[in-house]
């Protein structure tokens, strides 16, 4: 099938809901830290639960896939996690290690993008454990804060949410390890055209398994792989990111 259309549109429907979905989390850190409203903070989390969904319907039922909603969507999500890890932790409702382990994954996976750029390549393209892992990480927050409080709810809540804490943990650093492999494969595949060029012994034109993005026109993978972020527009197969040259930035 045919990936969908990116464009360089700003004012669309999905990029509005994904700034609406960024104004949202200094408010909800700002629910949680400062009057404890427990209550409307949650509300602040399911709208952005439901944004997130309905931003990537909307963008490919309507054709309003952009680059910048790929960029706004997946920072979105991850400054949800880091502002309600940081509640949950200040509130000594979870231990500070696991937001730690989260943190330094993104950290690890920041540091990789000088890397893939020195390469000629961008941000890789988001893939399906590590949509997975965030929206088990967004299931867990609204439950963990439920389980702060006294009741037998609090303690059904308590044991829920754990385990989507602890799958979403693991399988976000599942998909850092599956960014580091594909990384890793990318940079191999430079190094093999480039020594393939020194020698004049270049693949010919439509080979997809050796041609580089600059000698073939081919589709954008990152296109396939999220479209603003709806994870049911997320594609596995897809092994390598766009390039700068083609403007595309993403998580």
């Amino acid at each position: 099938m045919a990936s969908p259309a990116v464009s360089d549109r700003i004012w669309t429907v999905p990029n509005l809901l994904s700034m609406l979905r960024l104004l949202g989390v200094p408010l909800f850190l700002w629910l949680v830290l400062v009057p404890q409203a427990d209550w409307w903070a949650l509300l602040v989390l399911g709208f952005a639960g439901l944004s997130d969904w309905l931003d990537g319907k909307i963008a490919r039922a309507w054709n309003q896939t952009s680059r910048l909603g790929t960029v706004l969507d997946p920072l979105a999500d991850r400054l949800y996690i880091f502002a309600a890890l940081l509640g949950l932790v200040i509130r000594d409702i979870v231990p500070w290690w696991l937001m730690a382990i989260l943190v330094l994954r993104d950290v690890l996976i920041l540091g990789a993008l000088p890397l893939l750029r020195h390469f000629g390549y961008g941000p890789l393209p988001v893939n399906f454990a590590g949509k997975a892992a965030t929206l088990c990480l967004l299931y867990s927050f609204p439950l963990l804060f439920i389980a702060g409080y006294e009741s037998t709810v609090a303690d059904v809540a308590r044991i829920i949410g754990w385990a989507f804490a602890l799958w979403g943990t693991a399988l976000y650093w599942w998909a850092g390890l599956l960014y580091a492999v594909q990384g890793l494969r990318l940079m191999a595949q430079t190094r093999r055209d480039e020594s393939a060029d020194r020698h004049g012994d270049r693949p010919v034109a439509g080979d997809s398994d050796h041609v580089r993005g600059h000698d073939t026109d081919r589709p954008d993978p990152a296109t396939s792989a999220t479209a603003d972020g709806d994870p049911g527009a997320v594609s596995e197969g897809s092994d390598r990111p766009s390039r700068p040259d083609q403007g595309r930035t993403g998580p």
